[in-house]
Formats: structure tokens, sequence, C-alpha cells
């Protein structure tokens, strides 16, 4: 799943990771990221300390096998870890799906933890260059979720989804224990601290913040590029 911050990303790896048929990873190319960008996000040092900064063996194992009696391995991806220095192949491997968010709610909530976001750090440039990349080597459409679908019909979309990659639907999928994983990133307890009280899809919420008029720029261009994907999204069946 490539998402961008801030856009209901871990509580679909939540979701996923509940399923009985499925492991899930967190941001595994995020340590990559952090090192070749230097950004000082909270916990940047503690990530590549803790976790594997080599893309090359990151990707080996995102495309190896899946443990015994697992058919699903949910990815929980941000768009903007994929560098342009990182070959793009193994995406062929992959069932590739994308989450995305309104761009004013999804930049107040970012501006918590980067005060100055750039377009880039949304995701929302490189998602749109993954799906265009993905179409033109399937000739097919991948899915796109919006965030709020999700939240206003969580099971009905979720069926959506599964009915498109091709697996089952399971109810297990609506409501999860609260607290952290061995499979979240050590960047969790910066980052997770309302998703890690939650059991379900919490229902969705108008967030009426303003985006600074300092961002005016950034946010017509993450609205230019949301509508690319918007116009895609899958809707509840």
């Amino acid at each position: 799943m490539w998402s961008g911050p801030r856009n209901i990303s871990t509580a679909m790896m939540r979701s996923w990771g509940n399923r009985p048929d499925s492991i899930v990873c967190d941001e595994p190319l995020y340590a990559h990221y952090l090192t070749v960008t230097g950004l000082p996000h909270p916990g940047a040092e503690e990530t590549i300390v803790r976790h594997e900064a080599d893309w090359q063996k990151v990707v080996a194992w995102l495309t190896g096998e899946l443990p015994d009696g697992k058919a699903v391995f949910y990815q929980k991806h941000m768009a903007h870890h994929l560098l342009p220095n990182i070959e793009l192949d193994w995406l062929d491997s992959l069932t590739n799906c994308f989450l995305i968010r309104e761009p004013r709610e999804m930049l107040t909530s970012l501006l918590e933890f980067i005060p100055e976001p750039r377009v880039e750090d949304t995701g929302l440039p490189q998602q749109v260059r993954i799906l265009e990349l993905v179409r033109e080597r399937t000739n097919s459409m991948p899915p796109v979720l919006d965030s709020k679908d999700v939240l206003e019909n969580p099971r009905g979309v979720l069926t959506a989804l599964c009915n498109a990659v091709g697996v089952k639907f399971y109810d297990e999928m609506l409501q999860w224990r609260p607290g952290f994983r061995d499979t979240d990133g050590v960047w969790a307890k910066h980052w997770y601290a309302k998703v890690e009280h939650t059991t379900s899809f919490v229902p969705y919420r108008s967030k009426p913040d303003p985006v600074p008029a300092t961002l005016t720029g950034v946010l017509e261009e993450c609205n230019e590029l949301y509508q690319q994907l918007y116009r895609y999204r899958i809707t509840a069946t």
C-alpha cells in the first residue's frame, strides 16, 4: 500500500494485520530514506540504527517467500521513501495499491510533526509517479482508496479493495486490539500515539483547521496531485 503520512495508513496496517492469513511490515524503506536525506524526523537516529538501511536487502525481503500458512504480505509504504536511487523493477512482483487523503486535512495533521512540509514530504508526487508506472506496466488501473471513504464505510471499502486484489474479506479487518505491535517501526512512539489506543477505524470527522498562508503554494500543488489520484478511487461495494 503506497501512502503518504497522516493518511490512516497505520490503521490500515492494523486492519490487514488482524487477518488470519496475513503478515505486515511498517515502512520498510524508512531507514534508507532517512540515511540518504538526512532529514531530522522524530526518532531518525534510532530508526537508522534499529532498521535495515540497505534498500536492496529490504527489497529482497519484501519480495521473498511468505511464512507457512500466510498468503498475504501487507506492506505499508510511504511513497516518498521510494527515492530516485532505488530501482523499480521489484514493484512488478507486488500488488500495488494507493491510499490518499484530502490535502488540507493531511497537511494540518502533518504540521504537528514537520513544521514546514514540502510537497515531496506528502508522498503525493511519488504516488502519482508510481501509479502511472504501474498502470503502464500492467495495462490496468491499480486500486486507489481515499481515507475519508474508508472511515465512512470501512466494511464496504475494504470489501471492494479485497475484491480488487483477489483476496477474501475478513470481519477481523474491522477490529483489533489496542497497543503497539512488534511489527511497528521504532518510530511508533513518536507518530502513532492516537492509533495506539484505537480498536477499529474511527468514524470520519471533518478537520476544520486552516493551512497556514505560508503553505498556500504547497496546498495548491497537493490539491492538483490529489485530484489526479482521487478520480480513480474505488468505492464501497
